[in-house]
């Protein structure tokens, strides 16, 4: 068959393993999408796929079984849902019944966030839009998660970016009666970080994470939330053939406006250092990192963005990862 497998990618179909099928991907950004879209999903699943739907690791949907002589006409029929991006999104798209004009960048997940799970610390999903807003189409193999607490329950550190919730909690001695209740959750939950000292509770800077748990566990209000948002932000994990890793901590205690930009900021490293003969222009960006150095990824995120206060960023990072010398875990 004919068919330019790099186009078709790019207009967010898949090459599958059957001869002239392919499969849809649906962009859910946040992984909320509006009930009313689920009517056009059904109708290309049934009419074209073959009648079922894949939900995706990345919060997105899948559509299999589709004939390729028929992508204009799903392109057409999506254009309501990729309208959306722009409508609800604020996301630019040029040919609305073109399909979508770009799959590189992936979907920007998001768990559930604080309008539902009282451990968040902020709404993942208007972080997640306006991050799309930012960065989406680009056709870079770029992943990012956000995560509304160190629970993690997107899996952040699975991402080049995975960005968790952060609150710094504000202590009230005269509200607290010594119950210790918090002291004791977050030795035996988080890190330790609340100790008693003369019946009243000290954290250690150092060692808190910011999930806030202290705030949920007090009785009597003793600890308060302050009202400014923060985030850390974990950098280049990955799955993968060659070298699958966690994310390390990259900044602490930044703020929205930074996130973004340091996202944006990326997109201009990719370009400088990506390996030009990479197949099919895509290489994983945590790849790049390793062969360009961090100090030099570093550099460029951070042009120009101006860190609050009580913002940290890491000095060096030792990725590590998984290692496939046999002789280190077997032997013979």
């Amino acid at each position: 068959m004919d068919i330019n497998t790099k186009k078709i990618k790019k207009n967010a179909y898949r090459v599958t393993k059957v001869r002239g099928k392919t499969a849809l991907r649906i962009r859910v950004p946040g992984g909320h999408l509006d009930v009313k879209y689920f009517d056009i999903i059904k109708e290309v699943a049934e009419k074209y796929g073959d009648g079922s739907v894949h939900m995706t690791i990345r919060q997105g949907f899948e559509l299999p079984g589709i004939d390729f002589d028929k992508i204009p006409e799903i392109n057409r029929m999506i254009a309501p849902i990729i309208q959306g991006l722009e409508l609800d999104y604020g996301v630019s798209i040029d040919d609305i019944e073109g399909g979508y004009p770009a799959a590189g960048t992936r979907n920007v997940s998001a768990c559930i966030g604080n309008n539902v799970c009282p451990f968040a610390n902020y709404n993942t999903t208007d972080l997640a839009i306006k991050i799309e807003k930012a960065i989406f189409p680009n056709d870079r193999h770029v992943k990012i998660a956000c995560t509304g607490c160190p629970n993690d329950c997107i899996k952040a550190h699975m991402q080049d970016f995975g960005i968790i919730g952060q609150v710094e909690p504000i202590y009230e001695a005269s509200r607290c009666v010594g119950c210790e209740a918090c002291v004791k959750n977050c030795k035996k939950r988080v890190t330790g970080a609340l100790r008693m000292e003369n019946y009243k509770v000290k954290r250690e800077e150092d060692r808190c994470l910011g999930c806030g748990e202290c705030i949920l566990k007090c009785p009597t209000g003793a600890w308060k939330r302050n009202p400014e948002k923060y985030y850390r932000v974990v950098i280049m994990g990955r799955t993968g053939k060659k070298n699958p890793r966690l994310a390390e901590t990259f900044l602490e205690w930044v703020d929205e406006e930074t996130i973004i930009k340091i996202i944006t900021n990326t997109y201009t490293f990719i370009e400088e250092y990506i390996d030009k003969e990479a197949p099919l222009g895509k290489e994983h960006i945590g790849y790049i990192v390793d062969r360009a150095g961090y100090h030099v990824f570093k550099e460029y995120a951070l042009k120009d963005v101006v860190l609050g206060p009580k913002a940290q960023v890491a000095n060096h990072i030792d990725f590590g990862g998984y290692k496939y010398e046999r002789n280190i875990y077997f032997t013979k």
